[in-house]
C-alpha cells in the first residue's frame, strides 16, 4: 500500500531523528521480548536502515530492524546487506511483518502526498503498533522531513493513541533563525505555516526568542539555543529537557501546533 518515493537518501542523513528515538524509546525497546523497528521507504540504498540497527542497539541489544519498500528492485539491491538482526522485505504502509512493531520510523515517504492523505496513512500505521499494555506505552510511529544531509529535520512522534509530540532538531552551525526549520515541516504542517495557524505562531515565537537570546551567542549557538528555548516554555508546552536541547533539538506538545481545521 503506497506510492514509490524518489528513493533519495544518504549515509548518516537520519542520525538526528535516530539520536532521538533512542534517548527517548530506548527503555520500551529494552523491555520487550523481540524489540522490531521498521524503516519504512528506505529508498534507494539501505542506509538508513543499517544505521538504525547500530544506533538502537547502543540502547537495545536485541533490537531487530526491517527495512520495507515498496520498489522490488530496491529490495533486491539491499538484500546483500542483510545480517542478523537486519533484514529487507517488499510491502508499504500494511508493514509486512507478523506481529505488532514496537517502532517505525516513517522519514521523508509523506512528502510527495497530499495534506489530505495524512491521517489514513497515520491511522492505519498507528493500526500495526505494538499495544499499550501494563507497563509499556505501546510501540512509536515516527514521521517526519529531513534535508539532504541531516542538518534540519521535524518530525511528529505517535503512539498508538494518536499524535503525541512535533520535534525540531538542527545542526545548530548552519542555523540563521529557527524558522528556517519550517521548510522541513512534515507534510501534516508544513502547508499550515501561516498567519492564523498554531504552528506559524510557533515559529514566529521561535525567532523572536531567539533574536532576545543573541547576546548569548558570544557564548556558541548552543548556549543561544538552550537560552532561546528557555524562553519558549513560557508560553509553549515544551516536553524535554536542557539534556535534549543541548542536540539542537525542542520537542513541543503535539496539541499546542494541531491545524485548525
Amino acid at each position: 500500500m503506497g506510492t514509490v518515493t524518489r528513493g533519495t537518501t544518504n549515509p548518516n542523513r537520519l542520525r538526528r531523528m535516530d539520536r532521538w528515538i533512542a534517548a527517548t524509546h530506548g527503555a520500551e525497546l529494552r523491555r520487550a521480548g523481540d524489540p522490531v523497528a521498521i524503516d519504512l521507504g528506505y529508498g534507494a540504498a539501505p542506509w538508513t536502515a543499517v544505521e538504525l540497527l547500530g544506533r538502537l542497539r547502543t540502547v537495545a541489544p536485541r533490537a531487530r530492524v526491517v527495512g520495507v519498500e515498496i520498489e522490488p528492485d530496491r529490495v533486491a539491491a539491499a538484500k546483500p546487506y542483510e545480517r542478523d538482526g537486519l533484514e529487507f522485505r517488499h510491502g508499504g504502509f500494511e508493514i509486512p511483518v507478523a506481529g505488532r512493531p514496537l517502532l517505525i520510523r516513517a522519514a521523508n515517504v509523506l512528502r510527495q502526498y497530499d495534506e489530505a492523505e495524512v491521517a489514513a496513512v497515520w491511522e492505519r500505521l498507528r493500526a500495526r503498533l505494538a499495544p499499550v499494555g501494563p507497563h509499556s506505552r505501546g510501540g512509536l510511529l515516527v514521521e517526519g522531513t529531513c534535508d539532504e544531509i541531516g542538518r534540519r529535520h521535524v518530525w511528529v512522534a505517535l503512539g498508538p493513541e494518536g499524535p503525541r509530540t512535533v520535534t525540531f532538531a538542527t545542526r545548530l552551525g548552519s542555523l540563521e533563525r529557527p524558522s528556517d526549520l519550517a521548510e522541513r515541516l512534515p507534510k501534516a504542517l508544513i502547508h499550515r505555516n501561516v498567519p492564523g495557524e498554531p504552528v506559524h505562531a510557533f515559529l514566529r515565537d521561535f525567532d523572536r526568542a531567539w533574536a532576545a537570546a543573541a547576546p548569548y551567542a558570544s557564548y556558541g549557538a548552543r548556549q543561544r539555543w538552550i537560552r532561546t528555548v528557555r524562553d519558549l516554555t513560557a508560553d509553549w508546552p515544551v516536553t524535554d529537557s536542557s539534556a535534549r536541547w543541548r542536540q539542537g533539538e525542542v520537542t513541543v506538545a503535539w496539541g499546542a501546533l494541531t491545524p485548525r481545521y
